[in-house]
């Protein structure tokens, strides 16, 4: 990635929080990680941090993820520039615990009850029309 002395300098000044989030593809974009910052979802060192706050090798991350999950990450190495997936898993060390058996469960069921909510394709003009006659919005 960097010569010695370009990731000694990293480590001194330190990268903001939202730019290594994107860069270890923990968040898809720069912006989701802004978000997830101004909502409250990430913490550094067990306190809520915002965007613009700098990140040091060591530095342990809790991020908020959907359904109460949380994901626990421990910062190794720091780069502010784009990286192939594979290099940059090795930026982090993952320490979320495995879930347990009744987590896994629950997720399985949830799958399965958004699998039957959710039809199979969107309705045609036809159908449509006939929704909204059953509705008593027809035109």
């Amino acid at each position: 990635m960097f010569n010695d002395s370009q990731q000694e300098s990293l480590n001194a000044a330190g990268v903001r929080l939202d730019i290594w989030l994107d860069v270890a593809c923990l968040f898809k974009t720069r912006s989701e990680a802004q978000k997830a910052c101004r909502s409250g979802k990430i913490s550094v060192n067990r306190q809520t941090a915002r965007a613009n706050r700098r990140l040091h090798p060591g530095d342990r991350i809790e991020i908020g993820r959907p359904f109460g999950h949380r994901q626990e990450i421990k910062v190794v190495a720091l780069t502010e520039r784009h990286i192939s997936r594979s290099d940059a898993r090795r930026l982090y060390e993952d320490l979320t615990p495995p879930p347990t058996a009744d987590e896994i469960e629950a997720r399985r069921l949830e799958r399965i009850y958004r699998a039957a909510m959710t039809p199979l394709r969107a309705p045609n003009k036809r159908q449509r029309r006939a929704l909204r006659k059953l509705k008593g919005r027809d035109e």
